[in-house]
């Protein structure tokens, strides 16, 4: 009976792995997708006014949350992350930050991330790739 449970506990991480891995390749579309979840890479930067953090190899791990119009942005390299960003799509398959200006702008689409948020003289800065 172990052995059966064990067998089974073995194909049941196997086949959620796959669909992981199926499910959030680098072709699919932010915009048109239900659940989006994806890694950029390329350089990321935080800056508060006492810590500035910076790299060229860093990540941001981007998912869509269950509202559907809202994003979260994972950074790595200890940059805090930004959570509950709101977007409006902006031609065929690019978002763009609602309210984006001059001094805060972020969008995205399948193969690019591009961040420049500034508030509470905080400032995140991405410019990624899939």
């Amino acid at each position: 009976m172990k052995k059966a449970i064990r067998i089974l506990g073995v194909f049941m991480l196997v086949f959620v792995a796959t669909l992981s891995f199926a499910s959030c390749s680098s072709d699919d579309d932010p915009v048109n997708n239900d659940f989006f979840a994806g890694t950029y890479k390329g350089s990321i930067s935080y800056n508060d006014g006492s810590t500035n953090n910076s790299t060229d190899n860093g990540s941001v791990f981007v998912t869509k949350i269950a509202s559907g119009t809202k994003y979260n942005f994972g950074f790595s390299n200890g940059i805090p992350d930004l959570n509950g960003v709101e977007f409006q799509q902006s031609g065929d398959h690019t978002l763009v930050m609602v309210g984006a200006n001059a001094t805060s702008y972020i969008r995205i689409d399948n193969n690019e991330l591009k961040i420049l948020y500034i508030k509470d003289g905080k400032t995140w800065t991405a410019n990624c790739t899939r």
